[in-house]
């Protein structure tokens, strides 16, 4: 059967780099992310916006998983609220699809660690770090299958998500 994998993630933790890689393990896969929709400037975040995002990343995972190419879709995102998930699942026609729920997590520390790194290279601003520990505990309480990654390469957190059942 055909997967689509929506998988979610405090900034930092992975979730990126994890999508590249099961894209390159996985038959026929297309991988997308969320953070795309918000690549703005300046960053605004209101009402409009948010409609926005929400509207064109299920316009494309629509046209995604009703292409025959594709035998696997991968999305990524935040992804911190079940409101977001069931609202994304209510819009997405993923009939003939086995839909697989991730949440990607870490320690706080661990965290804290990978971001600092991002930061030092230029990638992130300093104020990712506390924005991303005050969503952390937030996946907790998702319906969604949790991976802690704290202990585990992006390679090693790729195939678990790929190995078959």
């Amino acid at each position: 059967m055909r997967k689509f994998y929506l998988i979610g993630g405090p900034m930092g933790v992975g979730k990126t780099t994890v999508c590249q890689i099961l894209k390159r393990k996985l038959d026929r896969c297309v991988f997308l992310d969320g953070d795309w929709c918000w690549d703005m400037d300046p960053f605004i975040v209101n009402a409009q916006t948010k409609a926005l995002v929400l509207d064109n990343i299920c316009d494309i995972l629509n046209r995604f998983l009703t292409c025959s190419v594709f035998e696997n879709v991968v999305f990524c995102w935040v992804l911190h609220q079940q409101d977001i998930l069931d609202t994304l699942l209510a819009r997405i026609d993923s009939r003939g699809w086995q839909v697989v729920c991730i949440s990607l997590t870490a320690s706080p520390q661990t965290l804290t660690e990978r971001l600092e790194r991002d930061i030092a290279a230029g990638r992130r601003q300093a104020d990712v770090i506390p924005r991303s520990l005050a969503r952390l505990p937030l996946y907790a309480g998702l319906n969604t299958i949790k991976i802690d990654t704290s202990h585990r390469t992006a390679e090693e957190t790729a195939a678990e998500i790929a190995a078959p059942e």
